[in-house]
């Protein structure tokens, strides 16, 4: 089978690496036709806020869209095309595209535009903006063959969003390149501080407030070390927090890349995942903790059915009440007490990260999903 990788996909995005590695660690060819569009997040932010009306943006779309068609052109015969994560307006050319050559399309989702917007406010900065992403969402959900998203949660609020049939979707979570998050470089110090890390992008989902605040009810622990890895619209508001309740044990660590990100994720005593109570964060399970498990160290990260359906609480994972900074330092506190139970759950999420969610094992689920596309 040969795989038409199509769009402005962000292409050093962890869900595009994956599931592009995936694919041909199952024998696929992939060939990209990728054209890069957007600088950065808080560009795209911008954008959904209100700097659509800004003529430079449309005429660099436009260039873009030109580049990705004269490149098409040039692409040898495949035999399905895939749109990379975030593609909500590449499906349109895609589709386009896709049909010229007769062949089927695929949409990764894995994540609304439109819900994003709404968790971030967008609505009461720029309620135009908001009922555009909601109307090019929609339209452009219903044009691919089938729609790739990675939680039955998430399936379930897109369908009664948009009112789409539930058999244009199939999941493929978001599993974890475990090449490079491997329990074989974790070594946590014998000695020092205990750790506990979190590393991400700061946005609301995260419930990085959370963190922080549990690090203040957590102050009197001697050599407790909270590490926060990343940068983000929250970082400021957090640092802030910190300086203010003169937190001397939180860290603030500016975002690293690749094996240097592994080697503090596996230094760490305990991982963080996600504590903020948004719509977006109940209905995923982040990156963050798939990798955090594949170094088996042990996992805190705030309750959902997406993650008690992926994991078994209190065996792989730790659950806490979101937004609940008394229980996420609770659970801390249990943890750095008890190494037997740290060990336990650090050993039950590295098991089944390696029995469901690795690499090779994502990339035959995609590599299936396609088969079947192509029929």
């Amino acid at each position: 089978m040969r795989v038409c990788y199509f769009g402005t996909y962000r292409a050093d995005y962890a869900r595009n690496v994956k599931m592009i590695a995936g694919l041909r660690s199952a024998g696929v060819e992939v060939v990209t036709c990728h054209v890069p569009l957007w600088r950065d997040t808080a560009e795209r932010v911008r954008l959904a806020s209100g700097g659509w009306a800004n003529p430079a943006i449309w005429l660099r779309m436009l260039r873009a869209y030109v580049r990705l068609w004269q490149m098409h052109s040039h692409v040898a015969p495949y035999d399905v095309m895939v749109v990379g994560y975030p593609g909500h307006l590449d499906v349109f050319v895609a589709r386009l595209l896709s049909r010229q050559r007769q062949k089927p399309l695929v949409w990764d989702v894995l994540m609304s535009m439109y819900l994003i917007a709404l968790d971030r406010g967008v609505g009461s900065k720029s309620p135009l903006s908001l009922r555009l992403l909601h109307a090019i969402e929609q339209r452009a959900c219903r044009l691919p063959d089938r729609l790739i998203i990675d939680t039955p949660e998430y399936v379930d609020w897109l369908t009664r969003t948009y009112r789409l049939p539930v058999d244009r979707f199939r999941l493929v979570p978001l599993g974890v390149d475990d090449s490079l998050f491997t329990a074989a470089v974790s070594q946590p110090a014998k000695s020092g501080p205990f750790r506990v890390v979190y590393h991400g992008t700061f946005i609301p989902n995260h419930g990085v407030p959370t963190i922080v605040r549990a690090a203040e009810l957590l102050r009197a622990e001697e050599g407790l070390v909270f590490q926060l890895i990343g940068e983000g619209p929250d970082r400021a508001a957090a640092q802030a927090y910190a300086l203010e309740h003169n937190l001397q044990q939180v860290e603030f660590i500016e975002w690293m890349e690749g094996a240097a990100l592994v080697e503090a994720l596996a230094r760490a005593d305990v991982c963080l995942g996600a504590f903020g109570y948004t719509v977006q964060s109940l209905i995923t399970v982040h990156n963050k903790i798939y990798e955090g498990m594949a170094l088996a160290r042990p996992v805190i990260t705030g309750d959902s059915p997406a993650v008690q359906r992926a994991f078994r609480a209190g065996h792989e994972i730790c659950l806490v009440p979101r937004e609940d900074p008394r229980a996420l330092a609770d659970a801390i506190q249990r943890l750095r007490a008890d190494p037997g139970l740290r060990a336990r759950i650090a050993e039950g999420g590295r098991r089944v990260v390696g029995e469901r969610y690795t690499l090779p094992i994502i990339g035959e689920m995609f590599a299936g999903l396609l088969r079947e596309v192509v029929g």
